[in-house]
């Protein structure tokens, strides 16, 4: 029996040249290139979902969503399909510049469900926002505070091991401290888009390294985001509490 023939890789550089861009009306720029894991609507409502205000701090940016991005060494390829031969290699995102852009290449075959593709693509915008816009200094307070009330778990392991060291006596404590208001800003965003997209239960972010974040603490998190990013026509937010 013939085995079936391996998936075809290009380069960053070939996918971007050969696929055409679509931008949202939020203004974000995405493109599908292969056989990945999404049907149109879902990618559609899923780019639609960050709101203007967030989509703003990322011109100059493009997302390409992709079967896999696979790791040869020192350079980076592009899977036409998903490819088991392929997949030990692949990484769930890879952000290359090219020219005077960056395109962020998103491995959706590597994930699932549009919910894990979706937490990949919103993480991803979190980490951008912080890095162009910063941290919000009324979003670093109320962090802080819960801190300092001894709030219960955090939102990410970046952010559960840069807080344990900002608490902590070593002397570069400050430069932590900033290292964890960046991790949990972004993991705030990536959350709060990510309810925008879809009901969320929060306890499916779970991990087995680090407690989560006690839901109320979470909650006046994304309360903050909410106010400084407004949702977008269309979409809404919501906390809801249910008992267990």
């Amino acid at each position: 029996m013939s085995q079936a023939a391996q998936a075809i890789t290009r380069s960053p550089a070939e996918v971007v040249r050969t696929t055409p861009v679509s931008q949202a009306a939020n203004g974000i720029c995405y493109a599908v290139a292969g056989e990945t894991a999404l049907n149109s609507f879902d990618l559609e409502r899923m780019v639609a979902a960050v709101p203007a205000k967030v989509a703003a701090a990322l011109s100059r940016k493009a997302y390409y969503f992709v079967p896999l991005t696979v790791s040869q060494g020192e350079e980076t390829v592009i899977a036409d399909r998903y490819d088991v031969a392929l997949s030990d290699n692949a990484v769930c995102h890879r952000n290359l510049n090219l020219g005077d852009s960056q395109c962020v290449f998103i491995s959706t075959r590597l994930m699932d469900d549009k919910f894990s593709v979706a937490f990949e693509f919103y993480i991803n915008v979190g980490h951008a926002l912080v890095e162009r816009a910063g941290v919000a200094h009324a979003f670093s307070e109320l962090a802080w505070k819960q801190v300092q009330g001894d709030a219960r778990g955090e939102t990410s392991l970046d952010a559960w091991e840069a807080r344990k060291v900002s608490t902590s006596s070593v002397p570069d404590a400050e430069r932590h401290k900033n290292e964890y208001f960046e991790a949990t800003f972004s993991d705030t965003i990536s959350i709060y888009l990510l309810s925008l997209y879809l009901d969320l239960d929060y306890y499916d972010l779970r991990e087995r390294d680090y407690p989560l974040l006690a839901p109320s603490a979470l909650a006046d998190r994304l309360r903050m985001v909410a106010e400084l990013f407004p949702a977008n026509p269309g979409f809404e937010f919501a906390i809801h509490y249910k008992r267990r």
